[in-house]
């Protein structure tokens, strides 16, 4: 049992890094545009389809994909942030409209993959050398560790970046009160556009450690990991991405040790019962506040 546990315990951290990630990038759409991106586990997934094809047909690994995800996702954002975005400016209720509009873009690229790819589930043979590494009593999957130590650089740098430097402020100002930086002599359009386009990196750079960490994935997962976001956007509190991070973690640490305590049906629904407690006892989420809409 104590072995076990530990598994847990090293599993919920790796996978909860990567809920993390999946959280964080939906939280600063929301908290910026105040957008309800639905399709946001389809980005997730094509970035795992992208790191297929290139391990597939040019042979680029994983590691290298990472980079090359993280701008082109980047630039594919940019664009479609002009393409969709201003609209819904024009709505009555532009998130609601949101809503509807991502609900329909999620739907046509999980049709597009299913196109592409068909729906066989798809994974990417790549082992690295040595496959495992023993850490203490346990042994955990050497792509995992790498997982997980690209999901702290990412952390880190992404903290630093929110933190540090002044995009980064502008986007934590934004979140807090968009009308007040506009005052401020801020571009609320292109600042929304490049959190949309960091959203959309974010997202693409963690479909290439879901496919790196999990055993298979099909056009169909998206659905999953936007369920999983908006967990832990909750979880966290609406447009705080610190709250994001450490939400992921708990969730995926909470999700891991059920395995390991409860039979696999009920596990299953550990995320859906924090959800609502979460919703119940603490509606700001853990380091949520209230923000003026």
């Amino acid at each position: 049992m104590e072995l076990l546990i530990l598994n847990g315990l090293a599993n919920g951290l790796i996978v909860g890094g990567i809920y993390a990630l999946v959280g964080v990038s939906l939280t600063l759409l929301y908290g910026v545009l105040r957008v309800v991106n639905f399709a946001h586990g389809e980005f997730v997934i094509a970035g795992s389809f992208f790191a297929f094809v290139l391990f597939s047909t040019l042979h680029i690994p994983p590691l290298l994909a990472v980079p090359l995800a993280a701008v082109a996702f980047f630039a594919a954002g940019w664009l479609l942030y002009y393409v969709l975005i201003p609209r819904l400016s024009q709505s009555d209720d532009p998130e609601l409209m949101s809503f509807l509009m991502f609900y329909g873009v999620s739907i046509a690229a999980a049709a597009l993959m299913l196109l592409l790819f068909e729906a066989d589930s798809r994974s990417i043979d790549f082992t690295f050398t040595p496959v495992s590494v023993q850490v203490g009593p346990i042994y955990i999957s050497t792509a995992r560790i790498v997982a997980l130590a690209i999901t702290i650089v990412i952390s880190i740098a992404l903290a630093l970046f929110l933190f540090r430097t002044l995009p980064g402020k502008a986007l934590r100002a934004a979140i807090m009160n968009r009308e007040a930086i506009q005052i401020m002599g801020v571009d609320i359009v292109r600042l929304s556009a490049f959190a949309f386009a960091l959203a959309s990196s974010l997202a693409g750079v963690t479909g290439v450690l879901v496919a790196l960490v999990f055993p298979a994935f099909n056009p169909f997962s998206g659905t999953e990991y936007t369920i999983i976001a908006f967990i832990v956007v909750v979880l966290g509190g609406l447009g705080n991405p610190v709250g994001a991070l450490l939400a992921g973690v708990v969730f995926g640490l909470a999700e891991q040790m059920a395995t390991v305590f409860l039979p696999q049906a009920l596990a299953q629904i550990v995320g859906f019962v924090i959800l609502v407690g979460t919703i119940f006892l603490r509606p700001s989420g853990l380091l949520g506040t209230r923000f003026r809409r």
